[in-house]
C-alpha cells in the first residue's frame, strides 16, 4: 500500500530567494545539457545515454565558467 502525504512550505523572502537561484542554475544546466544531446544527435545521429551525459556535465564543470 502506497502513502502520500502532503506538505506545504512558506519559505521567508530569504529562503525564497535562495531556492529561486538554486532551481534557476538548474534549470540552466538541464537545458544546456538538453541542447548538446539534440545537437549531438542531429550531427551524428546517435543517442546520448546517461553515462556520457554524466561525463559531459563533469567536463562541463570543469571548463572554464567564463566559457558559459
Amino acid at each position: 500500500m502506497r502513502t502520500a502525504y502532503k506538505c506545504r512550505a512558506y519559505p521567508t523572502s530569504e529562503q525564497a530567494a535562495a531556492l529561486n537561484r538554486t532551481f534557476g542554475c538548474v534549470r540552466f544546466v538541464w537545458n544546456r545539457t538538453l541542447a548538446w544531446r539534440r545537437a549531438r544527435y542531429h550531427a551524428e545521429r546517435v543517442k546520448t545515454n546517461f553515462a556520457q551525459a554524466n561525463a559531459h556535465l563533469t567536463a562541463m564543470k570543469t571548463a572554464d565558467e567564463t566559457a558559459w
